[in-house]
């Protein structure tokens, strides 16, 4: 199952993209399964975020996408972006599955699956070499998003799968033999660039790095990108870096727009225009069992994560994305006042994380 091609921008965004005639609804049926033919989605159990689900529309792609989402620092909003993003494209009448690779579990966390010792889970396929379609559970309150969980087991497979044949391709195995349809495959990766991680990249397509709008957000970035070059080079050459979303945004501070323009102009057109701002109801979702689209759906994190998954979207078919209602960053100004000795220190310190 692979990932579709990256594709530049080409043709404008039009209402018959975003017609019932070309985008399906949620998906009624409870467990992985074959697609039902396009329809009017029946009213669900979200209430706001199911008014805002129908008012925008999302293209499904023509094949699956299987997104990884890396970056080895922790604490940048992994997790957060991969099961909001994956809500967001199922609302929208998306089939995602969310793979759990971080032997935390905060993502089957955030998604109220149940991930305890006994469960089986990403670790039995990584190891035992089970069918990933017996650890795929549905997500309860979101139709169409399903959940591969990591268990504590996990944190031991980085040195069991040393040993095994085969060891980098068993994750992309088992999603190519996985055979119910998908739409978005999203894998969430633990904080480092280990075994787990690169089974990640030989089986994804497209690589997503969420980058906090904080001090030394850079710092270390080249070594992922570094790594992804060597897995495109030997192992997988479809992988690419796709997307780069900005998160933790806070407008009133300097350093959030100068981290925004240092990623920019790394970066370029791989830069959504939509960020990730600052959240209390982000960070409550989580110990709901829920994401911040059904916890609070008409919250700013909520729109900010529905507006990032349709330009991921849109891109993903080739669509011009109008961004005019996207909360952009990196042409704000701040004060009045020239940047300072400190301010150029941080710029500098940015750059070097890439070298």
């Amino acid at each position: 199952m692979a990932g579709s091609p990256h594709r530049e921008p080409d043709v404008e965004e039009s209402e018959s993209l975003r017609s019932d005639a070309n985008i399906a609804g949620p998906m009624a049926d409870p467990v992985p399964g074959p697609r039902p033919a396009d329809s009017e989605p029946a009213p669900g159990p979200l209430g706001a975020a199911e008014v805002v689900s129908r008012e925008t529309r999302m293209p499904r792609p023509d094949q699956t996408r299987v997104m990884v989402v890396a970056n080895q620092k922790g604490g940048v909003g992994k997790t957060t972006t991969t099961v909001n993003l994956a809500a967001s494209l199922a609302l929208h009448g998306n089939r995602v599955l969310v793979v759990d690779l971080d032997p935390q579990g905060n993502a089957s966390t955030a998604l109220g699956i149940d991930h305890h010792a006994d469960v089986p889970s990403i670790y039995d396929v990584l190891v035992d070499q089970r069918k990933l379609s017996d650890v795929v559970q549905p997500v309860r309150d979101v139709e169409g998003l399903f959940c591969a969980p990591a268990t504590i087991d996990l944190a031991g497979a980085e040195i069991e799968l040393v040993s095994l044949v085969a060891r980098e391709s068993r994750l992309d195995r088992a999603i190519k033999a996985y055979e119910q349809p998908l739409d978005y495959i999203l894998i969430d990766c633990p904080p480092s660039l280990g075994l787990l991680t690169v089974n990640a990249l030989v089986a994804g397509a497209e690589v997503l790095i969420p980058i906090q709008c904080e001090y030394y957000a850079l710092e270390g970035l080249g070594q992922l990108l570094r790594n992804v070059e060597l897995v495109r080079g030997h192992l997988n050459p479809k992988l690419h870096v796709s997307t780069i979303l900005l998160t933790m945004y806070d407008g009133r501070t300097r350093l959030a727009s100068q981290v925004a323009d240092e990623v920019r102009s790394h970066f370029g057109q791989e830069v959504l225009r939509t960020s990730i701002p600052r959240s209390v109801r982000i960070s409550e979702a989580p110990s709901y069992g829920q994401t911040v689209l059904t916890y609070d759906p008409g919250s700013s994190g909520a729109l900010s994560y529905m507006e990032a998954a349709r330009e991921i979207a849109l891109r993903g078919i080739g669509v011009h994305y109008d961004d005019s209602r996207a909360h952009t960053v990196g042409h704000q100004s701040v004060g009045h006042q020239p940047v300072g000795h400190q301010q150029q220190q941080d710029q500098h310190s940015m750059s070097e994380g890439l070298q």
